[in-house]
């Protein structure tokens, strides 16, 4: 009997220890995050719902006005990967506009990262995303009704719920990004929809995708859903890989060809919706994915 008390009391002072190292590296790598924005972010845009936005905004080098896109960042927050993923899909003629949603945090700590999600409510992320969008419409150089929004991961949720209640957007591209599956709010999509998946992602089931897919063409949303055989989650992981070809530059020209047909050569305004309020959370089951998926299998963004 003796025992077994110190052997519950030595694992209880574990999980307490485990459990006060987790917030404690929680609290110091918050302590950090505002410099990590300093590096990334050139802009701030004014937001009638809060304090003003931090983003990264990238431009064509010709003459405007262009079509414009909203790039919206993963559970890490707006980092460096953001930022030259802007900078690459700007060379191809688009004005680019990475938001911070998370209102100064940015992390490459997997705990931090899932903190930023449960504590940033999904009413200010899509407040927030909302005056992106209108700050983004009234800019000289962008054409108004030809602006889409693309998100990966977190931003591939955050883009499709935002998408649902802005009629004002073009198009939605999702990377990666837990689904709505619900054909009756998915009808409420303004534009065409790419979704990029990979077959090996643990987080997001296959059936799951399926069913987003199997919703759209219920909804009579234009769509094209692609999962590449054998990727993993996040494997558009950098330029680098985009460079190198393979999966990651497959999905990138997938990118440009929807963001081409779309923005440059698609009649804008071509969907009368009625659009739903989306504030749904992340669930925990999909988090929990994430977390094992980073933390322990090695995936990264």
């Amino acid at each position: 009997m003796k025992l077994i008390r110190r052997v519950l009391l030595a694992a209880a002072l574990l999980v307490a220890a485990l459990v006060i190292f987790l917030f404690g590296s929680i609290f110091v790598d918050g302590l950090l995050s505002g410099g990590r924005l300093d590096a990334v972010a050139n802009i701030r845009i004014p937001n009638a719902s809060g304090p003003e936005i931090r983003a990264y905004l990238a431009k064509p080098t010709t003459p405007g006005p262009h079509p414009a896109v909203i790039m919206i960042h993963e559970f890490w927050g707006l980092n460096e990967d953001i930022r030259q993923k802007a900078d690459l899909l700007a060379e191809s003629g688009y004005v680019v506009v990475a938001p911070d949603m998370f209102r100064g945090s940015s992390t490459g700590w997997v705990p931090r990262a899932i903190y930023q999600v449960v504590t940033t409510p999904v009413e200010q992320i899509n407040a927030d995303a909302g005056a992106v969008f209108d700050w983004l419409a009234a800019q000289p150089e962008v054409q108004a009704d030809r602006i889409a929004i693309v998100g990966f991961c977190f931003g591939g949720r955050t883009a499709m719920q935002f998408s649902l209640q802005q009629p004002r957007l073009a198009g939605t591209v999702i990377f990666y990004g837990s689904p709505v599956t619900d054909a009756e709010r998915l009808r409420a999509l303004p534009g065409p929809v790419l979704g990029i998946f990979g077959g090996a992602d643990d987080s997001i089931p296959l059936e799951e995708v399926r069913a987003f897919e199997a919703g759209l063409e219920q909804a009579g949303v234009p769509h094209t859903i692609r999962i590449y055989d054998g990727q993993p989650h996040a494997f558009v992981s950098s330029v680098e890989a985009i460079r190198a070809g393979g999966a990651p530059g497959r999905a990138w020209a997938e990118l440009l060809r929807f963001l081409e047909e779309t923005l440059k050569h698609g009649a804008p305004g071509e969907r009368p919706v009625s659009p739903v309020i989306a504030n749904d959370p992340l669930s925990w089951n999909y988090l929990l994915r994430l977390a094992w998926l980073h933390a322990v299998a090695g995936h990264s963004h």
